[in-house]
């Protein structure tokens, strides 16, 4: 699944990567994060009234738009990409609401003896890139909340190597085609593949990234003596 991840590149720069004018950044946070936890702010891309990307901020756990109560759903995280047109808490957000979530690396973990060894996976390149994801708007309580969730599917090759799910990562060409609520969603749908193993990178890190309450770039460096396993 996709429980932890980095969003450390530069605001400014995502936007020029994601093509978003500087008049659409509307991030709260712009600091460095090396270990984003849920239920914090996160950055997405989202088409705004007009049509144009934007830069926000959002609660990563998706709140419905029909939930009676502001709390946040851990079960919500994440979407599985076989059901996510079907499950009631995505339904709408998937046909009218997709958004990408900018990552420069994410986290997952494999049994090893008695513990959990944590790996970082990213592009060979360093580059961030894109996660499929889709988000919402609760209004209530007095309160407006913009939440998010990651789409994940089934692992490629190299990350069945730890783990058999893996976020949706979309390629640049498919941004338009997966943000555009006009999308047919079959279409839609048919983007929520594995992406491919060979640019990709996986290796352990240091299992401080275990704690949420731990957030500096240490978190993102090789295990002293390690090497990319792949």
């Amino acid at each position: 699944m996709c429980g932890r991840f980095a969003q450390y590149t530069d605001p400014r720069r995502l936007a020029r990567r994601f093509e978003i004018l500087e008049t659409e950044i509307r991030v709260f946070d712009a600091r460095p994060r090396y270990n984003v936890a849920p239920t914090q702010p996160v950055l997405a891309v989202r088409l705004d009234d007009e049509g144009e990307r934007e830069l926000v901020a959002l609660t990563w756990g998706l709140l419905p738009f029909w939930a009676k109560e502001s709390k946040l759903p851990y079960s919500t995280l994440n979407a599985r990409a076989e059901t996510v047109a079907e499950k009631p808490a995505y339904r709408q957000p998937f046909r009218k609401r997709r958004c990408l979530i900018p990552t420069d690396l994410f986290f997952e973990w494999r049994a090893e003896g008695t513990g959990k060894q944590p790996f970082a996976i990213g592009l060979q390149s360093g580059e961030p890139f894109a996660l499929a994801g889709l988000w919402d708007r609760w209004d209530g309580e007095g309160q407006r909340i913009e939440s998010c969730t990651i789409i994940v599917t089934v692992a490629n090759p190299l990350m069945a190597t730890i783990h058999d799910r893996m976020p949706v990562i979309l390629p640049p060409s498919t941004y338009d085609v997966w943000l555009d609520p006009k999308t047919p969603l079959e279409t839609a749908k048919a983007l929520l593949q594995p992406y491919a193993a060979e640019p990709m990178r996986l290796y352990p890190v240091s299992r401080r990234v275990n704690s949420p309450r731990n957030d500096d770039p240490s978190l993102v460096e090789p295990e002293p003596q390690t090497k990319a396993l792949f």
